[in-house]
């Protein structure tokens, strides 16, 4: 997959992020116990066209959302498909890479997907043990370190009560303190057209990027998931567009 950066604030389209070709170091994961996947592309091809896209996505995020003191980061999409988990990957990889301590959350917890991109040597508790039954800390239940300035909680699988799980007290709670304890908190959410979870996590984060997929994603969706967003105060900060 390619990935065509169209980070332009919803509020005003004429505005243009600012492209900073930002040096990444080379990420060493032969020895690490976490499996990359190829299409971390700040990782496998990190001189590519399609990294750059990264960067030049990563910078506008900077430059409009961290340095402005905001911490969080919702990650959605109006349809299954659109390239979300890919866009959260990427964009929480190439942050750490430029010493951004960074925290991506799966909170898409009925298909759950970062572990595609990023798997865990063994079975981990996540976000799903954290906020169920189990009611595990929050230390308990994050992956630090996968990569230096790169820490990870995984959905921790399915949940067949995600809507009560996200809409918790507790999740308030859990994305209070990670806010509080990482430069910036990714989170992955599920499309908006099967549930209504991810209008309720950008809720609690605060802040979202809409992720639309060429030849698949309809204006008239967008348009309508910003619109649901911004109703339940959620700050849309821009729109990417991946490619297929």
């Amino acid at each position: 997959m390619t990935i065509l950066t169209k980070a332009v604030p919803v509020e005003n389209n004429s505005a243009k992020p600012a492209v900073t070709a930002l040096a990444v170091p080379a990420v060493d994961v032969s020895k690490a116990e976490f499996m990359f996947s190829s299409d971390i592309l700040m990782v496998s091809e990190p001189g590519s066209v399609r990294a750059e896209s990264i960067r030049t996505l990563r910078t506008y995020i900077m430059a409009q959302h961290v340095q402005d003191g905001r911490k969080g980061l919702a990650i959605c999409g109006a349809s299954a498909g659109v390239g979300t988990t890919f866009t959260s990957v990427n964009l929480a990889v190439g942050l750490a890479g430029i010493g951004v301590r960074t925290l991506l959350v799966d909170a898409n917890l009925r298909t759950p997907g970062v572990e595609n991109f990023i798997r865990p040597p063994r079975k981990v508790n996540g976000l799903r043990q954290c906020l169920g039954p189990e009611a595990l800390t929050m230390d308990e239940c994050i992956q630090f370190d996968v990569m230096p300035d790169l820490s990870i909680m995984y959905s921790g699988g399915q949940a067949t009560d995600a809507q009560e799980l996200v809409a918790s007290e507790r999740f308030r709670d859990l994305m209070d303190r990670c806010l509080r304890d990482f430069d910036l908190t990714i989170v992955d959410t599920p499309p908006t057209n099967v549930c209504a979870d991810a209008r309720r996590i950008s809720t609690v984060v605060g802040y979202s990027l809409i992720v639309a997929r060429r030849h698949q994603s309809f204006v008239s969706d967008l348009t309508t998931l910003a619109a649901q967003l911004s109703e339940d105060r959620a700050k849309v900060v821009g729109t990417v567009m991946n490619e297929a």
